[in-house]
């Protein structure tokens, strides 16, 4: 069975294509390019899992180039790569992607690789064996490197006892527990053609890619996803011990928006001016003027329904407590003491970084996915700058207040026990803001 078009949006670049069983097809033509970027994005992610499925999502994107039923694990591999190409897939909170880059000849061979992993994966239980003990070595991996764990804990902290908050790996038993039936039902429950995303930019043209894609996506049978169970953030303290570390790992974070919210952008300015850089207030003060770490920094990861804003700091364990006073007070004194300049200087990074996207076809491809999974649209480039651009200095200071005005901080901490416990203490002056 083939899918139709039903529906083409006659924009001039990207352009979007939706199939009647709803997957969408949207591209963006770099003439410049001789390679393209495609893949599939499917609105699927860890926060999808049933608390017995912790992990599934990934363990999924892991057995995705082990074999279909037309193709073994070593031909998924040797087909991409005679021509030049490579493929990858990764897995997130809220998505998951199967990508190829290759010469814009190869478009069609690359969307058939792609879409047999998905439509006809074989699940073959001597791979998908050996591929337990993969995921179960990584996990041990990440377990062994203390600032990956340390983020870890953060978000298992901000949202304990949801989806949202557990790890994408899964734990050795949850994952060790998957087999190909589960594995199956899982992809037809959650795997949805509405929530799915054909995505190419660079040497592709559109109408061939959507050809392609009709011809691949005729068993994606329509139908709802449910709803992953939404997001509510709590926050706390969590300190890990039992090992001996050579620096301290800590986190300080608070409920931060949904990339939804019309706020967003006021939280990203103030975001960058506290810590985005080598000139924003937490690395001129916390490193340059007194020393106090390697690397500090602050981010924001949005969400469907929620968010959560964080500074990472790792520093020697005599100087955790004094690290945290500092961090607490630029927190606080950057929502009244920020200035004009340090307004512009975060504006001119957002805008880099997203002209920057359209720079790499793999970026860009990337981009129009999640963008179609999150809004339902591409979003101008231009659109994004202009509600940057429009961001005042007020503005900028209130999303800073509101942020600490929403509840109580998240410290999470490896290393050396009584300084962080103290350090803790020390965080929770951002709860009365």
């Amino acid at each position: 069975m083939s899918v139709v078009p039903s529906r083409t949006y006659d924009t001039k670049a990207p352009r979007i294509t939706q199939l009647d069983n709803g997957v969408t097809v949207v591209s963006d033509e770099m003439p410049h390019l001789a390679t393209a970027s495609l893949g599939i994005w499917a609105g699927v992610g860890a926060r999808d899992e049933h608390a017995d499925e912790h992990g599934i999502s990934h363990l999924l994107e892991h057995m995705a180039f082990k074999g279909t039923r037309r193709r073994s694990a070593r031909d998924i591999a040797e087909e991409i790569e005679a021509v030049g190409g490579d493929i990858n897939a990764a897995t997130s909170v809220e998505h998951t992607s199967y990508n190829a880059r290759v010469l814009g000849e190869d478009v069609p061979l690359a969307l058939d690789v792609l879409a047999d992993i998905l439509a006809e994966p074989a699940f073959d239980p001597e791979e998908l064996e050996r591929e337990h003990n993969v995921i179960v070595q990584e996990i041990g991996a990440a377990l062994d490197t203390p600032d990956d764990l340390v983020f870890d804990l953060f978000q298992e902290r901000a949202f304990p006892g949801q989806p949202i908050g557990r790890s994408i790996l899964g734990t050795p038993a949850t994952v060790r527990s998957f087999d190909a039936e589960r594995l199956r039902a899982y992809l037809s429950r959650t795997y949805r053609p509405q929530r799915m995303i054909v995505a190419g930019a660079g040497a592709v043209e559109h109408e061939r890619l959507v050809e392609e894609a009709a011809k691949r996506f005729g068993g994606f049978t329509p139908g709802d996803k449910p709803e992953p169970v939404a997001g509510r953030y709590e926050g706390g303290t969590e300190i890990g011990g039992g090992r001996e570390l050579e620096q301290a790992h800590l986190l300080i974070g608070l409920e931060g928006l949904s990339y939804r919210d019309p706020g967003i952008h006021a939280l990203q300015v103030f975001c960058n001016v506290l810590g985005g850089g080598m000139s924003s207030r937490l690395f001129q003060e916390v490193r340059e003027a007194r020393g106090l770490c390697y690397a500090v920094y602050s981010f924001h990861w949005g969400y469907a329904d929620t968010g959560l804003f964080g500074v990472y700091a790792g520093t020697d364990g005599g100087d955790v407590g004094e690290l945290v006073d500092v961090v607490v007070d630029q927190i606080e004194a950057s929502v009244e003491l920020m200035n004009e300049s340090e307004l512009a200087r975060s504006k001119a990074q957002a805008k880099v970084g997203l002209l920057a996207a359209l720079e790499s076809s793999g970026a860009r491809a990337d981009q129009l996915a999640r963008q179609m999974l999150a809004f339902g649209r591409p979003i101008p480039l231009e659109e994004i700058v202009a509600k940057v651009q429009a961001v005042t200095l007020d503005d900028a200071k209130a999303a800073g207040r509101a942020l600490l005005a929403r509840g109580r901080p998240t410290f999470t901490a490896l290393g050396p026990g009584k300084p962080l416990e103290s350090a803790a203490r020390i965080a929770e002056r951002l709860s009365v803001g």
